[in-house]
């Protein structure tokens, strides 16, 4: 993989807005992944300024559905996502982030949010918590 350099090219940034099918919402899931390792981290959902933002800065932003807003990963936190490799599926309806993540993903304070499993027995807690949550966002 050739390491991308950012800000991207301004025509490279428009293709790739231009190729990716967002929702009636204007938004598209992105699922970040841990570039070195293939850990999957999170889901969260994106819409182009946050694309176009994430290819020019390097720097992941996602849209956050609830507060109707930009969400820079990291931004309260520090745990910030540094962008590694930007890809989409053949369908150019799922965004495949690969990132460095510092610190912990998730907001319970796991390293990643995928951290519930169902088994026969119910569903299970299978991550430790790393990071106390209610230090995460004292920053």
């Amino acid at each position: 993989m050739t390491k991308i350099q950012y800000p991207l090219p301004g025509n490279v940034i428009n293709d790739v807005v231009d190729a990716l099918k967002f929702d009636d919402r204007g938004l598209i899931p992105a699922i970040a992944q841990q570039h070195d390792t293939g850990e999957v981290l999170m889901m969260a959902w994106m819409n182009a300024d946050a694309v176009r933002e994430s290819l020019t800065t390097g720097r992941v932003c996602y849209w956050s559905r609830s507060r109707n807003n930009f969400w820079r990963k990291g931004e309260s936190s520090g745990q910030v996502q540094s962008l590694k490799a930007f890809r989409y599926d053949c369908d150019a309806d799922t965004i495949l982030l690969e990132v460095h993540q510092d610190g912990v993903a998730c907001h319970t304070g796991r390293r990643n949010c995928f951290y519930l499993e169902a088994g026969n027995d119910g569903v299970n807690i299978i991550a430790d918590v790393v990071t106390d949550p209610g230090e995460l966002y004292k920053k």
